[in-house]
């Protein structure tokens, strides 16, 4: 697949990024949650609410919040967005809320670009991140092992409620963003394009 995949960019987001950002979250969650979460959730989400969503985030200014894009060309491939907590959370005080690539660009270094960039760019805030955790649904394989191959350790596992359903969420984590970044040899920092 990587020599099919020319040209990928990894930049902060922006504002005019909402809707594709809302685009790849919508279809992602529909090919990725099938058989976890109830199918009629996943029929009823809406490309306008998460858009707005999106918006709000990237044009609410905050320093806590780091969003990335994946870029080819015009098309947003991916993306991957974390924030600081306001109070830690098993030890954490950053949390990696979203990394998401289209199935047709995954497995060619993509999402450990993003994740990398977003614990880059928390680290570098006022009260930089020191270490990052990202919940996963317990029964999403292939994000478990996505996170594993990139030294993530699994925290925790517990049952949560989510919009009126009952899961089980892993939460698996990095105590040091050397850690993680240690894991990521030869990742190329945001602005270089992927040839």
């Amino acid at each position: 697949m990587r020599s099919e995949i020319s040209s990928i960019l990894i930049r902060p987001a922006g504002a005019g990024d909402a809707e594709a950002i809302a685009r790849v979250r919508v279809d992602s969650w529909r090919e990725t949650y099938r058989g976890m979460i109830p199918q009629a959730y996943l029929d009823a989400m809406k490309l306008e609410q998460s858009r707005a969503l999106w918006e709000k985030v990237l044009t609410a200014g905050s320093t806590a919040v780091s969003v990335f894009v994946a870029e080819r060309g015009a098309e947003i491939v991916g993306f991957g967005s974390g924030n600081m907590l306001v109070e830690p959370k098993h030890g954490f005080d950053a949390e990696l809320s979203a990394v998401y690539v289209r199935r047709e660009f995954q497995r060619a270094s993509i999402g450990r670009r993003l994740v990398a960039e977003t614990a880059v760019a928390l680290s570098q805030r006022e009260r930089g991140a020191s270490g990052l955790i990202v919940w996963v649904i317990a029964g999403n394989k292939g994000a478990r092992a996505f996170f594993e191959r990139i030294s993530a350790e699994l925290v925790i596992e517990q049952a949560f409620q989510w919009d009126g359903m009952d899961l089980v969420e892993a939460g698996y984590g990095w105590r040091t963003l050397g850690a993680l970044t240690a894991s990521l040899p030869g990742i190329p920092p945001a602005g270089t394009i992927l040839q």
